[in-house]
């Protein structure tokens, strides 16, 4: 398995593109990584779970933090549920470079 220690679990290599396991919690009293909760990346939403307004907010975030465009941030699963499997269409190391960055920061 090509997976490696210098990652989390929650961080998954898939070749040029990776996958997240994300637990979101909306309504929020902003957006932002809020640590790790049961094995997945903890992400505060700004935003009400109500007509994809989280969906939306959680995807706009993570391409802001990785500095992707919108369209290379896709939910995968969990659409209506706060576990979700999130691909980003960049490489692993990228985006745990800049997420480790926002973790140390909430830290």
């Amino acid at each position: 398995m090509p997976f490696s220690d210098r990652y989390p679990a929650w961080l998954h290599p898939d070749g040029a593109a990776c996958q997240l396991d994300v637990h979101v919690v909306p309504n929020a009293r902003r957006t932002e990584v809020d640590g790790e909760h049961g094995g997945a990346l903890r992400v505060r939403l700004g935003a009400p779970a109500v007509d994809g307004k989280a969906n939306a907010a959680l995807t706009d975030y993570l391409a802001q933090c990785c500095d992707v465009p919108r369209r290379a941030v896709q939910i995968k699963s969990g659409l209506t549920s706060r576990r979700k499997r999130v691909q980003i269409d960049a490489p692993a190391g990228a985006v745990w470079l800049r997420l480790s960055a926002l973790l140390q920061q909430s830290g």
